[in-house]
């Protein structure tokens, strides 16, 4: 096997599954411009959107819940006079926003947010007011991706299964379906952070797409057991959110570093730096083997980091591109830090 490195193109095209769509191969992944955990002013909001757009980012997502409808505002504006058939925008179901005084909302995780309040509602009714009013922020006649957010055990708990995942099959997805056959939407999905409850919607339903944030990672490779085949033969794009798993993966196993949004126990902590000693044998950046990774399934059509800075943005897209020797994948396998059925970049 050769050791010679080679170099991805920084941003591309591909096919969004069985749907007559296309998206970037990197997508813009606005959470952070709902001011998650700190404020991001508006002008460096609107620069990340347009630093994506000249990198050649032509897919956005956003939620209503991100900042309690900030995001999906702020990156309305941003793209407000860009030509609409040349970019895709996903934005999500599941909630409604009521507007409130302020000092009657927890904003929590958000700061600085609109002074919306923010309820679950996975009813039919409620799917229908959230697409409407995520228009309206946005200022769109059409989204092109629409998500069913966060009806998963990592946001409700064990009631997931009791309550909201039924509540969703019986509410949004409907909803969805209705959308997606009258055309006001293209593909209808599901966006967790939990791949076992994505392969319950996948069963359920009939679904064109999955949002997937983390599980599917360097450190993360389950869903290659039963939800990735079922995606590939149904034809299911999957898009790729958190794919440095919350920061380990960006950062390297050092002190306080956060794994899933918390802090990395040490299993995870020193299974990274084996990585890491893999990374240094072979020159190759540990975010840049954890971006590419992602790329390398045939039914990931496009993953969505989270930036804060147009800096940070500029350096995903240098690691995209950084080359990588097939030797560096090899010896990932070979030392049992990467499944042998994972598929690697060519």
């Amino acid at each position: 096997m050769s050791s010679r490195g080679t170099a991805m193109p920084a941003i591309g095209k591909r096919k969004f599954g069985r749907v007559d769509l296309e998206v970037t191969d990197m997508g813009f992944g606005a959470a952070p411009i709902g001011n998650f955990l700190r404020p991001i002013s508006e002008e460096t909001s609107h620069a990340m959107v347009q630093r994506a757009w000249d990198h050649g980012m032509r897919y956005f997502d956003t939620a209503p819940y991100y900042g309690h409808g900030l995001s999906e505002a702020r990156l309305g504006h941003s793209l407000r006079w860009r030509p609409r058939g040349e970019f895709v925008i996903s934005s999500k179901v599941g909630r409604v926003l009521t507007p409130a005084k302020r000092s009657a909302i927890n904003f929590a995780p958000w700061v600085d947010a609109l002074p919306n309040v923010c309820r679950f509602d996975y009813s039919y009714d409620g799917t229908m007011r959230s697409f409407e009013d995520s228009l309206q922020r946005l200022g769109l006649e059409h989204v092109d991706i629409l998500y069913i957010h966060d009806a998963d055990v990592f946001t409700h708990g064990e009631a997931q299964q009791k309550v909201y995942f039924r509540q969703a099959m019986e509410g949004c997805y409907p909803a969805l379906f209705k959308l997606r056959e009258q055309g006001a939407v293209k593909a209808i999905g599901v966006g967790v952070n939990n791949w076992e409850v994505m392969l319950d919607f996948m069963k359920a339903g009939d679904f064109d797409c999955l949002l997937m944030a983390g599980r599917y990672t360097l450190l993360e490779q389950e869903p290659l057991d039963e939800l990735m085949p079922l995606c590939e033969q149904r034809g299911a794009a999957i898009v790729i959110g958190g794919g440095l798993n919350s920061g380990i993966l960006a950062t390297g196993a050092v002190p306080g570093a956060k794994y899933n949004y918390a802090p990395a126990p040490e299993p995870i902590m020193e299974r990274v730096r084996q990585i890491e000693a893999v990374c240094k044998a072979h020159n190759v950046p540990l975010p840049a083997a954890a971006l590419q990774f992602l790329l390398a399934h045939p039914a990931v059509a496009s993953h969505v980091p989270g930036t804060r800075t147009v800096e940070q943005m500029d350096q995903n897209v240098a690691w995209v591109s950084h080359p990588i020797p097939q030797d560096f994948w090899a010896e990932l396998k070979h030392r049992g830090l990467l499944r042998q059925d994972a598929p690697v970049p060519a």
